[in-house]
């Protein structure tokens, strides 16, 4: 899951794929943290450690669980301060069986996710309406399965095209629901695919009826929109052992280097440990959980020591309720912050910064950013760190030119990451990280819990 927030400071022009940022040391010290990351053969390793021992890290699940115990002794072994973990209860949905069957004009399977959170069905028929748009939904749909067929357009980055496209994903069941249609299906958020199916999260208005939702390849999307434009009508059968089940406990995993000069003041280094469960999660988002631990391991076993703590938090159950980042903002409402930063968009070469803020948090933030050779490039921050409002909110920014060819889906393995830019990556938030722990100008805020 992506958050894109808006800031007040202008937004300055995109930066091309095709110019790679250097990374630029602004001290000696910073020097030796560049180098450090960029020698780390632990970081690689212990993705491939998280990915394969706990796959399909999704809330309530074994998985989670085993995650949350191996990082926190990761963090136990590498001797950080105050490590623990913070119980959350979780929402715990099961996918469980699923098929799609097309009935007529022909007889085959077609591939599918269902999305998470979703209702199941024993079985249900119906004819297909293909949408491009919610403004299509009329009562023409009633008794029928909806097809929202939008592409995700191609744009640098993909980033700028998921928020369009993912609305049909998140509120398409709840819009088609209000007007009878008995299902609905989302052509998976994608700009490339190789019959991949995409899931992730949906959402149900509180006064509608729900109705079971799941995702399908693009090119079954497209395939039944050209039999449909053919004269044919297409029918089909969808089934779902979806159910959601009572909330399951799980946890937030914290780990400290105390400030030597400002300990009371912490800048947040933030990634999420759960995944959805089809994959490794090792872009979505291994590769930010690793960053994250290992830049406070190199930090610890180089000596160095920012004036402000820095935290690490690997926070849990942002894909499908974000209880986690609620139950950091909760538990921590009244410690002076002075900054959250988050990894939550893959192990890409890192290109830049996004933030949200006040104009004079964004202003700051820009001058501070360029010390580590990187631009602040636009608004936005992260998902967990949204809960966050008041305080400077920071997004790691990678080429995600291909992050969303994996993004929810069985092929996010950790054999799709590179290491040379996961270390560029680590190098980036570690150059970051002590340029927030060390920097002055800034008074650190705290963020008002609203009330329910």
């Amino acid at each position: 899951m992506l958050a894109l927030l808006l800031a007040c400071a202008p937004l300055p022009p995109l930066l091309p794929l095709d110019v790679t940022p250097q990374l630029r040391a602004n001290s000696t010290e910073a020097a030796q943290l560049l180098q450090a990351a960029r020698n780390d053969e632990q970081l690689y390793a212990r993705l491939v450690e998280l990915c394969i021992h706990h796959p399909g890290r999704l809330a309530g699940t074994d998985a989670l669980t085993g995650a949350v115990n191996r990082t926190l002794g990761w963090m136990l072994a590498d001797k950080q301060e105050n490590v623990r973990a913070e119980p959350v209860q979780v929402p715990v949905w099961v996918r469980g069986e699923e098929s799609l069957q097309m009935l007529a004009p022909q007889q085959r399977s077609l591939g599918l996710l269902g999305l998470g959170g979703s209702v199941g069905t024993p079985g249900l028929e119906g004819d297909v309406v293909v949408l491009s748009s919610f403004e299509e939904l009329s009562e023409a749909v009633r008794g029928k399965i909806v097809l929202f067929d939008v592409p995700m357009a191609t744009t640098t980055p993909s980033l700028e095209a998921y928020g369009q496209a993912v609305q049909f994903r998140v509120h398409g069941a709840s819009r088609a629901s209000r007007f009878g249609a008995i299902a609905v299906l989302v052509r998976s958020v994608t700009t490339r695919s190789l019959y991949t199916p995409h899931t992730g999260g949906t959402h149900y208005e509180a006064d509608i009826q729900p109705i079971p939702t799941a995702a399908i390849p693009p090119e079954e999307a497209a395939a039944i929109r050209l039999l449909l434009a053919a004269g044919e009508e297409v029918r089909l059968r969808l089934k779902m052992d979806a159910k959601s089940l009572p909330d399951g406990p799980s946890a937030n995993v914290i780990g400290e280097l105390r400030g030597s000069e400002l300990p009371d003041q912490i800048v947040v280094l933030g990634a999420h440990l759960d995944s959805w469960d089809v994959g490794q999660g090792a872009h979505d988002d291994g590769a930010g959980v690793v960053q994250v631990v290992e830049a406070l391991r190199i930090l610890r076993e180089s000596g160095l020591r920012p004036r402000r703590t820095l935290r690490a938090v690997l926070y849990t159950n942002e894909e499908n309720g974000l209880r986690g980042g609620k139950a950091y903002a909760e538990a921590h409402h009244d410690e002076p912050h002075l900054a959250a930063v988050e990894s939550d968009l893959g192990g890409g070469m890192p290109l830049g910064w996004s933030s949200t803020g006040s104009l004079e948090q964004q202003n700051w933030f820009a001058e501070v950013a360029q010390r580590t050779g990187l631009s602040r490039l636009r608004d936005g921050g992260g998902a967990d760190i949204s809960t966050l409002n008041g305080i400077l909110q920071i997004g790691l920014l990678p080429d995600d030119s291909h992050y969303f060819d994996f993004h929810h889906t069985h092929a996010d393995t950790v054999d799709h990451v590179d290491p040379t830019a996961l270390k560029e990556g680590l190098a980036a938030m570690l150059l970051l990280a002590w340029e927030l722990g060390n920097a002055d100008g800034m008074e650190p805020g705290i963020w008002t819990i609203e009330p329910g």
